[in-house]
């Protein structure tokens, strides 16, 4: 029930507030004192992914107050560091996105800080790109990635093309909790700040000179123009549809079909309630159209294009393959033909993070390649190529990748770029396909051959609202009280608590300090190779837990099928 705060808070916005869609939901929720809790228990926080939550009225929503307060906080982030160079905001297909973009650049201009605007809905790639172009000293991206359609974001960038590093956050967030929602944010007219050129419209030539540093990241030019390869493809009512074509274009995919119903943007996403790739209900469309068409590949990018999805030609059928298996596939087709015709770079660098399948240390072993494991979050992938540019060595970046289908090749963005990524897939399906006659299934099994069979699940376990936040919190407190020593009658080797940085040995009970950022993961190693990873998102409202199990097909199924009765114990959800 809502406590006093939260209804002096509720009657401030119903007095304040002057959009009619906001007030008409504030008066909706009259007398109904859970709804009104659950609209102000707390303000959105502003973290390393920004800010994400539903669409809607009060302080835990997303609207243009919540938007334009974290604007403010963003403008007073860089003032104190004196930091005078503009901000590049793009935005997607998602509900309001459009609207909160220009209050955005309202905010910041208001400020007198330039804002760079994009003149249509763009990829978040081409953000992270746009922000280091500009010479920009941040970045603004209003998404909310693959979420279903209530939600929205505000993902923040720095300088370097990253999302924010947990130290930025954490200085934007503080300058946030000294604003008051309505009267100390500087939001400005649009259209007069336009005139003042405080906002600037992005000029397309940055859209094309960003798909040149795409075009140049393939492996074998030309080899696609005559490989006779088919693609159906579906940007799900998002961002992907003229770049991701466009892209294919260039390298010589003639043959593409988009999905009819998801071609356009739609953030009510109608065939696609939750626009996921990893979900196999995503395909719905792609796969009724494919029976038809009977293409070689079906291709997903989620709303914002950073992350891309695929399912392969399989007899009559299609399968879908994961995040790890493209990524494997992919830094498996990179190093071997970079060997091969001698563009490799002395000691190559590919990165990928903590909850990535194992499989892609021992691809990179083959090849001589230094493999490099991060945080969950594609920033920390961004970082290393920041890193070895300071240094550099930006040469030796050959790809990044996470299992939560994220890939970047090429040093060009700091985040990962479905554009590149569906490129890249596209390709090597072609060369592999042209040259072996084989499918990117055949050559995962030739790789499983090779490697053993790594298999991975991803469960997730939802908990809305405050009551959730706190079983979440709670699940994760009373793992650390009672420390698991055994997961479905494995034994755990090796046990990782991110959040202490120490990893403990549990067989010789030695202890060790993890050199990464500070994270709420709990990991866990099995004697067998598997492990068992517990990870609270850092956008959305679930515990994510990543298991992983090496052996023959059969028997790491089975053992990932123990892995899920353990997990939906833990969880509450047996």
């Amino acid at each position: 029930m809502a406590n006093e705060t939260q209804m002096k808070l509720y009657e401030t916005w119903l007095n304040k507030v002057q959009e009619q869609d906001l007030l008409d939901e504030l008066k909706k929720a009259e007398g109904n004192e859970k709804d009104i809790s659950d609209r102000f228990f707390r303000y959105l926080e502003f973290g390393t992914g920004g800010l994400r939550g539903v669409i809607g009225a009060g302080t835990n929503r997303m609207n243009v107050y919540t938007v334009s307060m974290a604007a403010q906080a963003l403008a007073d982030y860089l003032a104190a560091k004196g930091d005078k160079r503009g901000v590049a905001i793009g935005y997607d297909s998602r509900i309001k996105s459009d609207e909160f973009a220009k209050c955005a650049a309202a905010t910041l201009a208001g400020n007198g800080i330039k804002a760079y605007l994009f003149t249509e809905l763009m990829p978040t790639p081409v953000v992270s790109y746009a922000v280091r172009e500009l010479n920009c000293g941040a970045g603004i991206m209003i998404t909310a990635s693959h979420n279903p359609a209530e939600y929205n974001g505000f993902k923040c960038y720095g300088a370097d093309g990253c999302q924010m590093t947990d130290g930025a956050a954490g200085e934007v967030y503080g300058f946030m909790q000294k604003l008051d929602i309505f009267d100390d944010v500087k939001r400005g007219d649009f259209d007069s700040l336009m005139a003042q050129g405080l906002i600037e419209w992005i000029d397309q030539s940055l859209v094309e000179r960003f798909l040149d540093n795409v075009e140049a990241c393939s492996v074998n030019p030309g080899l696609c123009k005559d490989a006779g390869f088919k693609v159906v493809y579906t940007p799900l009512c998002g961002t992907g549809n003229k770049p991701v074509r466009a892209i294919l274009k260039r390298i010589g995919i003639q043959d593409v079909i988009v999905v009819p119903e998801q071609e356009l943007p739609d953030g009510h996403f109608p065939t696609c309630p939750k626009p996921n790739p990893e979900m196999r209900e995503a395909f719905a469309c792609a796969l009724e159209l494919a029976k038809k068409e009977q293409p070689d590949l079906l291709l997903a990018t989620d709303p914002d294009c950073d992350r891309v999805g695929i399912a392969v030609k399989n007899g009559n059928d299609y399968t879908l393959m994961s995040g790890n298996e493209v990524g494997a596939i992919m830094m498996n087709y990179i190093l071997s033909c970079k060997k091969e015709n001698g563009t490799l770079p002395a000691n190559p660098v590919c990165v990928n993070t903590i909850v990535t399948s194992d499989l892609g240390t021992r691809i990179a072993e083959k090849y001589g390649c230094e493999l490099r494991k991060v945080l969950t979050g594609f920033k920390y992938i961004g970082e290393i190529i920041g890193w070895l540019e300071a240094d550099g060595e930006k040469e030796r970046f050959i790809m990044g990748y996470e299992e939560s289908y994220g890939y970047l090749c090429g040093t060009y963005a700091r985040d990962k770029d479905a554009v590149v990524a569906s490129m890249m897939i596209c390709e090597m399906a072609a060369y592999y396909k042209k040259t072996q006659n084989k499918s990117l299934l055949d050559v995962m099994n030739d790789i499983y051959t090779e490697f053993g069979c790594y298999r991975n699940r991803l469960l997730n376990y939802e908990f809305k609202g405050q009551e959730g936040m706190n079983t979440m919190n709670g699940i994760m407190d009373g793992l650390r009280a009672n420390p698991l020593t055994e997961i479905a009658g494995q034994k755990v080797v090796t046990a990782s608590d991110y959040k202490l940085s120490k990893q403990q040995n549990l067989i010789d009970g030695t202890e060790d300090e993890i050199h990464l950022p500070k994270s709420n993961v709990l990991a866990y190693k099995l004697e067998n190779g598997g492990s068992f990873i517990v990870r609270p998102s850092g956008t959305e409202p679930k515990i994510k837990v990543y298991t992983a199990a090496v052996g023959t097909q059969e028997a790491a199924d089975a053992m990932l099928d123990a892995f899920e009765i353990k997990a939906n114990a833990i969880m509450g959800k047996a």
